[in-house]
């Protein structure tokens, strides 16, 4: 699961982590898995309180495969008009900065190959009506 979130101002909140698999920092949409017997948008809403100390207006915009190789579905979801309401609590061992796009430049983000979660921000820029904003 994961959530693009934007500011009342409109800025893309990002979460920026060290992976080992490419060995460098990438930039992410807040999220991460369901707890057991948890509903997807409660999930959402958790997660990106944990990891940001945001809230917001939480919907749900549709799902899509993880990878080819997996039948994992991942629930993805905007959050709108968000406010900073408490510090951010994350797990041990987890490190997370926050960092802030504009619209702008989160879309030249998500064609940079830099971030990882592409497929939601694209998904949740286009339920916005936000995608093209005169480019396409």
């Amino acid at each position: 699961m994961a959530v693009l979130a934007l500011t009342e101002d409109n800025e893309v909140i990002l979460a920026k982590q060290y992976r080992p698999g490419p060995q460098k920092i990438l930039y992410e949409l807040p999220g991460g898995y369901l707890d057991e017997g948890e509903k997807p948008e409660v999930s959402a809403s958790r997660e990106l309180l944990e990891e940001t100390g945001y809230a917001g207006e939480i919907e749900f915009v549709g799902t899509s495969f993880d990878d080819a190789y997996s039948t994992m579905q991942r629930y993805c979801f905007v959050a709108l008009n968000c406010k900073k309401i408490a510090d951010q609590q994350l797990d041990d061992g987890e490190h997370v900065e926050i960092a802030y796009k504009s619209l702008e430049d989160f879309r030249s983000l998500l064609r940079s190959g830099e971030m990882t979660d592409v497929e939601v921000g694209y998904l949740g820029l286009d339920h916005l009506g936000l995608l093209c904003q005169g480019r396409c």
